[in-house]
């Protein structure tokens, strides 16, 4: 039987007899129905992203520790440091069909000795966002890391005031767990940061969920959801009548 305290009376941790360090992302090509998650590459990537990045806007950034470049060899620049960051892993999202860069997004704050990573730096062209394509980027990285990488945790982390990533986190299936306060400098200002996560043991009844969601049975004639992500989390149905 595994003990439960030790042998002053004190509540100890489930053991993990088992357990050894993950290995950390390496340049594995994501693929999904609606989009493609490339290790980011200057050459392939860089006019497009440039594009993407133009596109999304200056309020794409606002909550994020800084601009992207903006002129293409600046962009190509900035993305041949990130291909070769050993802590962080970006993707550029890729629509299979046309070829085209619609955004980025990264793996950081990598901690494979306790098999916990995050999600951030969530960059979509208007293109993207509110589509399947987006909902199955998060689907794929999640994927990648609980059934290839076999982590613990994952986490995603942004600014308290930036309501949308915080609804786009529950939306997805992360737990709220608080806010870390004061934790950050971040453009002159003060920034409280919102904290998210799923666990291993939470990713199975998670990605049955996507996988429903993203079935093209899912939408109508017109591409529009039959079922929400979060009515098929719940374990509900409802029909498209009632929708």
């Amino acid at each position: 039987m595994t003990a439960t305290h030790n042998e002053q009376g004190q509540p100890l941790g489930r053991e993990l007899p088992d357990w050894h360090a993950r290995p950390l992302p390496q340049g594995k090509v994501l693929e999904g129905c609606y989009c493609r998650l490339e290790p980011v590459d200057a050459g392939r990537h860089g006019d497009s992203l440039a594009q993407a990045y133009a596109a999304a806007g200056p309020g794409a950034w606002t909550y994020l520790p800084a601009d992207p470049p903006s002129a293409p060899e600046e962009v190509k620049a900035w993305l041949q440091r990130l291909a070769a960051s050993a802590t962080e892993r970006y993707y550029a999202i890729v629509d299979p069909a046309s070829g085209q860069v619609l955004g980025s997004v990264a793996l950081m704050r990598m901690d494979p000795a306790n098999g916990v990573i995050e999600v951030g730096a969530v960059a979509y062209a208007p293109a993207l966002r509110r589509t399947r394509a987006a909902t199955e980027t998060q689907y794929l990285l999640m994927r990648h890391i609980f059934d290839d990488l076999v982590y613990r945790r994952y986490e995603w982390k942004c600014n308290s005031l930036n309501q949308p990533s915080r609804a786009a986190a529950l939306r997805l299936g992360f737990t709220f767990e608080g806010i870390f306060r004061q934790a950050a400098v971040q453009r002159g200002r003060s920034r409280d940061t919102a904290w998210f996560s799923v666990l291993d043991s939470e990713w199975p009844s998670l990605a049955q969920a996507f996988q429903a969601w993203l079935d093209p049975a899912n939408f109508d004639a017109d591409g529009r959801q039959i079922q929400s992500l979060e009515t098929l989390r719940s374990g509900s149905t409802r029909t498209a009548a009632e929708m």
